[in-house]
């Protein structure tokens, strides 16, 4: 079994920043991509970003140039430093792994969630 556990979401005011990170434990043999998806209010989940085990990344092109996503791998932990946050960055933000365990057994992982709010 494998959990993903989410931190450092809350309120910020716009043009502010956070930095949210993510570790995985549990049966792991190998954790393939590692990203954020975020979920607003009355709207369906989205991709945020994404970070190969390699370290390349791609983002959607609203937070392109604002959010940073990047990993550690020797800790299991992805981060998300989001900056120039703005009123439509308020979502709960996911995380996501794609992950092999001890016993090669594929499983897409999903986190708890976090909340992000941007407001004055």
């Amino acid at each position: 079994q494998v959990q993903l556990v989410e931190s450092g979401g809350g309120l910020v005011q716009p043009g502010g920043s956070l930095r949210l990170s993510c570790t995985a434990s549990g049966s792991i043999l190998k954790i393939l991509d590692m990203g954020w998806y975020r979920q607003a209010p009355g709207k369906q989940r989205e991709l945020v970003a994404t970070v190969t085990s390699g370290g390349s990344t791609d983002y959607a092109d609203s937070v392109k140039g604002r959010f940073t996503n990047s990993r550690d791998n020797a800790k299991n932990t992805v981060f998300l430093q989001m900056n120039s946050l703005k009123p439509e960055d308020t979502a709960v933000y996911y995380c996501n792994a794609g992950v092999y365990t001890l016993v090669y057994r594929y499983l897409e992982v999903w986190g708890q969630g976090t909340l992000v709010t941007v407001s004055l």
